[in-house]
């Protein structure tokens, strides 16, 4: 059984450091923010909260999947559905953010085109990898593991190219609106959260 468990383990790995993309989405720092960003903050936490759970889940199903000696069937199984169920929550951020319009500040507009378009990336490249995972010859165990280890090094850089635009969105003032939501505060007390 051997060749697939340190390979997911690596999997697993580079996938919880995207993960912390979303969680970022909670700064934290005073509040002199306004009422108009305020509410802009509370309406894209709301609706990141969910998303950010669901993604945390996706992650630990594949870690979870990585401390059994799991078929690579098994693996792939578990993978390819964590990297539709990360898709799917990056899209829906990229929609929340892109409904609660521009944040009440300077070039909020540009700033939150950016963290959209940003974020639909990050959910067609989980998108791209589902489809890696389910190609994968579960009957050859060798072959197999190569494919997980150039999906891992695809995470990696995911993980590593994410979050410039979504980071400028949430500079400043926005930042301190979003760290006064519950939501936003809740989203972001998980382990996974920890090297923000």
């Amino acid at each position: 059984m051997e060749g697939t468990n340190p390979v997911n383990k690596k999997l697993a790995a580079a996938l919880s450091g995207g993960a912390v993309l979303v969680l970022a989405l909670s700064g934290c720092g005073g509040d002199d923010s306004s009422e108009k960003l305020n509410s802009w903050a509370k309406e894209v936490c709301d609706e990141v909260q969910p998303q950010a759970k669901k993604i945390e889940a996706a992650n630990t199903s594949i870690q979870k999947q990585t401390s059994d000696n799991s078929t690579p069937a098994d693996v792939q199984k578990t993978d390819s559905q964590a990297f539709q169920d990360m898709s799917d929550a990056y899209k829906a951020i990229g929609a929340a953010v892109n409904k609660a319009g521009a944040p009440d500040v300077e070039d909020g507009e540009k700033k939150q085109a950016d963290a959209v378009k940003e974020l639909n990336g990050i959910s067609t490249s989980y998108a791209d990898l589902k489809k890696q995972v389910d190609a994968l010859d579960t009957k050859d165990q060798g072959k197999f593991a190569d494919g997980l280890k150039d999906i891992a090094t695809e995470l990696d850089k995911l993980g590593q190219s994410g979050n410039v635009s979504l980071n400028k969105l949430q500079e400043g003032e926005v930042g301190q609106a979003m760290a006064k939501q519950e939501s936003c505060k809740s989203a972001s007390g998980s382990p996974s959260a920890t090297n923000g």
